[in-house]
């Protein structure tokens, strides 16, 4: 399901962490830095090898935001052109990576070996569907679009506002001025099966008492790697489960 981190302007990331984060989710690893003039950017599919990379740089350029992912790969080739993060239509001022699974609409069709991610970056968002993501109008379609999914966005451009955004950043969480989409970053976490689950890979949630595959806070499902309500297997209970206290709170 992936790991995203990001990383606050003058905070050293935790380097435990984000090794924890790529044990759990070990298709790939990617980091972008914002610097005084740029975006640095680095991939590979060798975890220490990315991660040292991407410590070596940060220590050079401590001033700016950064991100970290590590890919669980569900749509799309296990190659280094699937690590995130990726160029917004090519443009090398604005990267983004993603945690999730994206609606159906940039999901590769036969043939493509592109991860959903990778066509949202390279041929969806790029038409600007949901308007300027600086407009509060704009940033809630994107997040609505999302569902639960969580998206880190960098750039250079003076066409956005801020140099940053964490999209349904109130889906993750904040440990020391890191933002972390889940809690694989988080030792022993990464050793689960899908019958002893503990912590949603989705919204990082402890739930220990899960009675099925779906998480009981968000819905995700841990059987189809599909976050609610877009689940395709029959382990309903869970989701019934989810449904019924969301019916619950909306009352």
């Amino acid at each position: 399901m992936c790991i995203l981190t990001f990383v606050k302007p003058g905070i050293s990331p935790d380097l435990d962490a984000v090794g924890n984060g790529a044990l759990a989710n070990p298709h790939g690893h990617g980091y972008a830095v914002l610097t005084d003039t740029g975006i640095i950017v680095g991939r590979g599919m060798n975890a220490d090898a990315v991660i040292n990379e991407f410590a070596r740089v940060r220590d050079h350029y401590p001033d700016g935001a950064a991100l970290f992912h590590s890919r669980l790969a569900t749509h799309g080739h296990r190659s280094l052109d699937n690590c995130h993060p990726f160029l917004v239509g090519g443009d090398e001022r604005t990267v983004l990576a993603h945690n999730g699974i994206l609606p159906s609409n940039v999901h590769p069709r036969l043939g493509d070996r592109r991860s959903d991610t990778r066509i949202a970056a390279e041929d969806f968002l790029p038409t600007r569907p949901f308007g300027s993501l600086d407009s509060w109008a704009g940033r809630q379609r994107l997040e609505r679009w999302l569902g639960s999914d969580k998206m880190v966005l960098l750039t250079v451009d003076p066409a956005y506002k801020h140099s940053a955004y964490i999209f349904n950043e109130h889906y993750g969480h904040w440990d020391g001025g890191i933002w972390y989409s889940n809690r694989t970053y988080q030792p022993n976490t990464w050793g689960y099966t899908a019958a002893d689950w503990e912590y949603c890979l989705a919204c990082g949630e402890l739930d220990p008492e899960q009675p099925g595959s779906h998480c009981t806070a968000c819905g995700f499902c841990a059987q189809c790697l599909r976050p609610f309500p877009r689940c395709e297997c029959e382990a309903l209970d869970g989701l019934e489960r989810y449904a019924d206290l969301t019916e619950l709170e909306n009352a």
